[in-house]
């Protein structure tokens, strides 16, 4: 991906005053209050572990990229960055009511709000995969724990098959497929009322009540995005004008503007390689990262980028409801037990049933898989829920101590 030019300064040049910003105040010792230099070497620490995150998670081998286990990683890295961030902001509350940082902070918070959507819409995904993982276990059951395998136990297999192709069909064909499913994190939390009074128009996730759908044999009834909500809409209003800061913001930052715009990208991108591994409305990926490659922790962002890309461009791959690499082997399997049905006669040879119980064991291992990888992976969900929940919160809190109604307001955090 190319780097991006903003608004007449060079990627290079941007770069360089970043890197340099820094080293430049230390040469102003004299200038420089203890707190300042606190700032800043909270930000280079900041930085420094964004840039280690992301290099490790961009080391994964091909085979584990969009795994359970590597998306539950890539969540654990925003929660560790985003608690970073919190705390460098928290420590600066009178600098942030200055412009321009007033102004960038509010666009961060409006931009984690419409992330809650994608949260509740990827809980939607991790629940139909967990549907999906309970017909493979009935092909399991019913194929891989007998002495032998009569025309009963194949029919029970073929018909959770079937069930399966409907399912992950209707998944790909239908933006509305799963939406009215999801059950809210932030149910209990007081979120429904606050959200929904300042979504904008944007964010539907608690306003739309209560819907029934059946899929195959499972349903549900839970709280849900709208009917008409997109992921892809959705993730190009989070990206929006998100660019490099100018060299005056960072200086009449101190250096904050750049941290703010690491967590609006890593917010993005983190918000786009959830949509683009797990089922849900209307997935999209076409979202452009104005991120200048030559930052030092944008390097290893990118290539993840441009690596998810290419996955969803490979021919297996272009009409998958999601890119999760279980779901890549679900399908696999799937496949190759209807082809072998078809060639399926009774009483079964000796090397058609070696061949059916070789597929039943990769089908139990993707089983176990999801069995042991969904549960972890919705409880991180739900964290990075709640974790920008709180986040929001806290703002209000601490700038009601200084009566600061009005700047609250402005950041969208109080009536």
């Amino acid at each position: 991906m190319p780097a991006t030019d903003y608004q007449g300064s060079s990627p290079a040049s941007l770069t360089h005053f970043g890197r340099s910003f820094f080293s430049l105040r230390r040469e102003q010792v004299h200038s420089i209050s203890m707190e300042g230099s606190s700032l800043e070497a909270e930000m280079e620490s900041f930085q420094q572990n964004v840039t280690d995150r992301f290099l490790e998670l961009s080391s994964v081998a091909p085979d584990d990229l969009l795994s359970v286990s590597w998306v539950g990683k890539l969540l654990d890295c925003f929660l560790c960055c985003q608690e970073e961030f919190r705390a460098i902001v928290r420590a600066q509350k009178t600098q942030v009511l200055r412009p321009p940082l007033d102004r960038m902070v509010s666009d961060y918070f409006d931009r984690s709000v419409k992330a809650l959507d994608v949260c509740n819409a990827i809980r939607d995904g991790i629940e139909q995969i967990r549907q999906w993982q309970k017909l493979l276990e009935i092909v399991v059951y019913a194929l891989g724990n007998q002495r032998s395998i009569g025309e009963g136990q194949f029919r029970r297999a073929r018909k959770a098959l079937a069930d399966l192709a409907i399912g992950m069909l209707d998944d790909k064909d239908s933006n509305a497929s799963i939406a009215n499913r999801n059950r809210s994190f932030g149910r209990n939390t007081g979120y429904k009322d606050h959200h929904h009074s300042h979504s904008h128009g944007h964010s539907h996730s608690s306003g739309s009540g209560y819907h029934h759908r059946s899929l195959g044999h499972f349903r549900s009834l839970s709280w849900s995005v709208s009917r008409t909500w997109s992921a892809a809409k959705q993730l190009q209003a989070i990206g929006s004008s998100i660019n490099p800061p100018k060299a005056n913001d960072l200086v009449a930052s101190n250096g904050i503007a750049m941290t703010l715009f690491i967590m609006n990208s890593i917010l993005l991108f983190v918000m786009w390689a959830l949509v683009a591994a797990i089922p849900c409305q209307d997935r999209g990926l076409h979202v452009h990262f104005t991120i200048p490659r030559n930052f030092s922790w944008a390097a290893a962002l990118l290539s993840l980028h441009e690596r998810i890309m290419e996955e969803s461009k490979k021919r297996e791959r272009k009409n998958s409801c999601g890119l999760l690499r279980e779901i890549h082997q679900i399908e696999k399997c799937a496949r190759s037990m209807n082809e072998l049905s078809d060639s399926v006669y009774f009483p079964l040879t000796e090397d058609k049933e070696r061949e059916v119980r070789q597929i039943v064991q990769e089908v139990s291992q993707v089983c176990d898989a999801l069995k042991d990888g969904l549960d972890p992976l919705e409880r991180q969900v739900r964290q990075v829920f709640h974790k920008i929940v709180r986040s929001r919160t806290e703002g209000i809190d601490s700038l009601g101590k200084y009566g600061l109604k009005d700047f609250a307001i402005s950041f969208g955090l109080v009536n």
